[in-house]
Formats: C-alpha cells, sequence, structure tokens
C-alpha cells in the first residue's frame, strides 16, 4: 500500500448518498480541531488534500481518499457546539449512518488531542466501537505541543480514562513534525491487510 498514491475520491453529505463498500476502509474519526485534516494530509504525503481549516467543525461531508486500492474515510469532527442543532442532527446522522452501513472496514483511527482528557463524546466513540467490535486504533495528536516526559505521561493517563480493552493500539502523533506517522502507516497496511487475509 503506497501512500504517495493517494488522490480525493468524493464527498458525501448524507448517509442516503454514501455508495456501497466496494474497497477497504480505513475510517478517522474525531473531535472538530483534534487534527484529522492535517494527519491525513502527513500521511497521504500531500499539503492539501484534505482541507485544513482555522475554523473547528469545518469538515461537514464524509470524504473519502483513494489510497493505493483503500479507502481512507474522513468523518466529520463531532462535537463543535457553534452550529445550528439542525446541522449538528445531520452531522450526527452522517457518522451513524455511515457505521450503521455493511461497510469493509479494516480499521477505525479514533483521534485525541493529547493535550486534553478525553471528552464525554471520545468516550461515547471509544464504547461505541468496542461494543461494535470493530477494529480500532487511538491516535493521539499534537503530541508535539508537549515535552516527551509529559506526552508519554498523558498518553498513560488516556488509556486508563478511556478503560480501552488490552491491546489496543494507541499511537502519539504530531502533523507538523511527523511524529508516529511511519507508525501508523505500518498498522493501517497490517489491518489492511488482516481484513484481505479473512475474506
Amino acid at each position: 500500500m503506497n501512500f504517495h498514491n493517494a488522490r480525493f475520491k468524493a464527498a458525501y453529505g448524507t448517509a442516503a448518498q454514501l455508495p456501497e463498500s466496494a474497497l477497504p476502509e480505513v475510517a478517522f474519526a474525531g473531535r472538530s480541531n483534534v487534527g484529522k485534516s492535517s494527519l491525513l494530509n502527513r500521511l497521504m504525503f500531500r499539503k492539501g488534500l484534505a482541507k485544513v481549516s482555522g475554523t473547528p467543525g469545518k469538515t461537514a461531508t464524509v470524504n473519502f481518499y483513494d489510497v493505493d486500492g483503500v479507502d481512507l474515510v474522513d468523518l466529520p469532527g463531532y462535537g463543535y457546539a457553534k452550529r445550528s442543532k439542525t446541522e449538528l442532527q445531520r452531522w450526527s446522522d452522517l457518522i451513524e449512518g455511515y457505521f450503521d452501513q455493511d461497510r469493509q472496514l479494516a480499521l477505525v483511527v479514533s483521534l485525541i488531542d493529547i493535550r486534553h482528557d478525553p471528552s464525554a463524546l471520545d468516550h461515547d466513540m471509544v464504547a461505541f466501537l468496542v461494543q461494535s467490535e470493530l477494529p480500532f486504533a487511538i491516535a493521539l495528536t499534537k503530541a508535539d505541543k508537549l515535552s516527551r516526559q509529559k506526552a508519554l505521561r498523558q498518553a498513560a493517563v488516556i488509556k486508563k480514562q478511556l478503560e480501552l480493552p488490552k491491546g489496543t493500539p494507541v499511537i502519539l502523533t504530531s502533523s507538523s513534525e511527523g511524529t508516529g506517522v511511519d507508525d501508523l502507516r505500518r498498522l493501517i497496511r497490517d489491518f489492511v491487510k488482516g481484513l484481505a487475509s479473512e475474506d
């Protein structure tokens, strides 16, 4: 799986518009402003493929990127309050609608800002992934904002707070410095291979 071989594929604004899952998918979920687009760009060796915005909650669609025959799926950021209730409901329906469908999910990457304790919505997302028995990993973003020692301590705290199942991969990442990005690429490749071997 060559991450250099990446292109934007399509964006969908409602769950009903989502096409059938034809390729293995790796979904990225997280709070607004967690750095999802920046991490995706770093993963795909592109600066502006995933649109990075200074305004939290800008991703209002499910965005698909084809990376060498695997779909990376950017889900709308959750938890941004400055939108209308109708819009927030649409986002919620879109995220839930995506997971309710029969998708070829190789992995869900749940992004959490390492500088803060997980929010109630972060806890809800992890609980949902555990209950749904979906393969998932935690990417702790913005690790460059803390010293190495503090980042490791905070990672241990977050793991404990989330009560992660044993063996859940947790990767410290930084989009600006590239920390953990190679590890995340390796993890994605392994899970995609694992999905292929199940078929």
